[in-house]
Parts: C-alpha cells; sequence; structure tokens
C-alpha cells in the first residue's frame, strides 16, 4: 500500500492542535540512520486507510517531496470519543534487517471440519495475530489457518500450522513455545432432571377424608 504524507516544520501542541483544525494529523518517522522526520498526513485518506488490515500489517510504500520510502505503521493514537486520530507513528524499513511484526491469521473451513460437522463443537480462535520476525520482502499480509481437519477434543497449536517461507514466530520471554492458536468446546448436554415420583392414587384420595 502506499500514502501520501507532508513535511512538517513545525511541532508542539498549539501546532499540532492548528493541524487537526485544517483536516491534517501529525505524525513521526524514525529508525534508521535518518534522524526522525515529522510529518503530517491528510485526516481523512488516514482514516480510511486505518480500516484497512493491510495497512496494519504491511510494509508501505510513503511519499514525501517526491521520494518514496517503505516504512512500517507503529503506533496509532486516537481521541478518546471523536472519530480522529490525533497522532501517528511509522518506522523506517531497511531491507537488509529483520522486521518485528504482528501478522493477523486468517482462519477458516471451520464449518466444514469433523468437530463441527459432525460432533457439533463449537471452534473459538483463541488468537488472532501472531508475533513473527522475518525480512521485509517476506512479510505476509495475513497467515491463512485451515481448519477443515479440526476434531473434537482437538486444539490448535502454532507447532500445527505452516508458516509463510521465511517466516518465523517470536516467542516473548515466559511465554509457551506452542501457545493454543484455536480449541474445539464440545456441544453442552442439557441434562433433564427426572421428574418427582408422583404419590400413590390411593393416598391422595384418601387425603382430606375423615371417618364416618
Amino acid at each position: 500500500m502506499n500514502f501520501v504524507a507532508f513535511e512538517r516544520a513545525k511541532q508542539g501542541t498549539g501546532a499540532s492542535r492548528r493541524l487537526r483544525n485544517s483536516g491534517k494529523t501529525p505524525g513521526i518517522v524514525y529508525g534508521g540512520a535518518a534522524e526522525p522526520q515529522l510529518i503530517e498526513v491528510d485526516h481523512n485518506a488516514l482514516w480510511h486507510a486505518l480500516k484497512k488490515e493491510a495497512f496494519h500489517s504491511s510494509v508501505l510504500d510513503m511519499e514525501v517531496a517526491g521520494k518514496t520510502s517503505k516504512v512500517l505503521l507503529r503506533d496509532v493514537q486516537y481521541h478518546p470519543y471523536k472519530q480522529l486520530v490525533l497522532h501517528i507513528d511509522f518506522q523506517r524499513v531497511d531491507d537488509k534487517t529483520k522486521l518485528h511484526m504482528k501478522v493477523p491469521l486468517h482462519y477458516s473451513g471451520a464449518e466444514e471440519s469433523p468437530a463441527v460437522k459432525v460432533d457439533k463443537c463449537m471452534v473459538n480462535p483463541v488468537v488472532n495475530e501472531l508475533d513473527v520476525t522475518c525480512m521485509p520482502s517476506d512479510l505476509p499480509e495475513f497467515i491463512a489457518v485451515d481448519l477443515s481437519k479440526l476434531e473434537k477434543g482437538a486444539s490448535l497449536h502454532l507447532k500445527d500450522i505452516k508458516l509463510p517461507k521465511g517466516v518465523a514466530p517470536k516467542v516473548r520471554g515466559g511465554q509457551t513455545n506452542n501457545p493454543v492458536l484455536v480449541s474445539v468446546v464440545p456441544p453442552v448436554e442439557v441434562v433433564e432432571a427426572p421428574a418427582a415420583e408422583a404419590a400413590p392414587a390411593a393416598d391422595a384420595k384418601g387425603k382430606g377424608k375423615g371417618k364416618k
């Protein structure tokens, strides 16, 4: 994906407020050997771009003053209740340096799996994005995960899926290296309470009758 940004000379709270009032969003580009660069982006164009998954997980082509450079979206600050982007951060991409990114997981095929089709289980995604490391040229927009083989009583773990070429999972300290991605929950069985035994008819007729 590509987007256009403009150089921003002024910084500070007042300057940023004036930018937002004029329909622009202040931002910064950092990383690499160059100094951090102050930028501004058209707010409406940015708002629509942020709705696209690829804008968050792909290497982006940023055009500034006629020059294009590759960047990653790193942080977005939203207004607490208005549809307003307050600030945005990008990181420069070096073609020879590995990236650390969160990549969305796209699940499919659950409805065709034995767990759902035969055993009426529920399939619950536990993880919706995966921390990965890879070279910029190998960064996938998303990782497709096929659930059509899921069975009752089984869960899908990280080691059960095939990652794209050049992509490796990034496991942080203290985390398991084989986390559960999808769990299979068996259907809830409704057990009816046994009906209370009826009192013998003879006893029911005898109640309330006095001796003659």
